[in-house]
């Protein structure tokens, strides 16, 4: 006869199982607000000086700005959550990093062909587009806000690959600038900083 299974370890296995299904359907809610807006505001930086190169150094001036934004992007969200006393890297954050990184990582490839080759004036769209599809895809983990300013991304994107080159710099500089200002203050004032 097989031993009995004891009350406290079937009670045990129920609470692993609701604790689970609550991270399962938990939201990633340490999107900065106002890293947003500081993330903006260096884009604004970085379309004014990038503006005035030629392509491969425009380029460069994006690339050098995409690292700054990821470093103003952490240190705030790691901010956030230590305020708010969440931990940040729950079940949700992991789902929203995974489904954010893989356009980026994408993107990244992308970008190195197509520099490769020449062909800077596709990086605008590309660029817009992606970042764009990371917020689409990340935001089912995510606030409500985050799929709607990846929408808007991605129009940026689809503009972009539509216009002179110049004016893709431009664009480049209402999405990374402005659309992270405008949602960067209403994530602020909406969900907590």
């Amino acid at each position: 006869m097989p031993d009995p299974v004891r009350i406290d370890d079937h009670a045990l296995d129920n609470l692993r199982y609701i604790r689970e299904a609550m991270e399962r359907s938990a939201a990633f809610t340490s999107i900065p607000g106002w890293g947003g807006v500081v993330i903006g505001a260096t884009a604004l930086a970085a379309t004014a000086i990038a503006g005035q190169t030629e392509p491969r150094w425009w380029m460069i001036v994006w690339l050098a700005e995409a690292v700054v934004a990821a470093a103003v992007g952490v240190i705030s969200m790691v901010l956030k959550a230590r305020r708010a006393q969440t931990p940040f890297m729950s079940g949700a954050a992991r789902r929203f990093f995974v489904s954010y990184s893989a356009p980026l990582i994408a993107g990244a490839l992308l970008t190195w062909g197509i520099a490769a080759a020449g062909r800077y004036e596709l990086l605008p769209g590309l660029w817009l587009l992606l970042y764009g599809t990371a917020f689409v895809s990340s935001g089912a983990f995510s606030i409500r806000v985050i799929p709607v300013m990846g929408v808007c991304f991605m129009v940026l994107g689809c503009a972009a690959l539509l216009v002179p080159f110049p004016v893709g710099n431009w664009l480049m500089g209402a999405g990374f600038g402005g659309l992270h200002l405008i949602f960067g203050f209403l994530i602020a004032r909406s969900y907590g900083g």
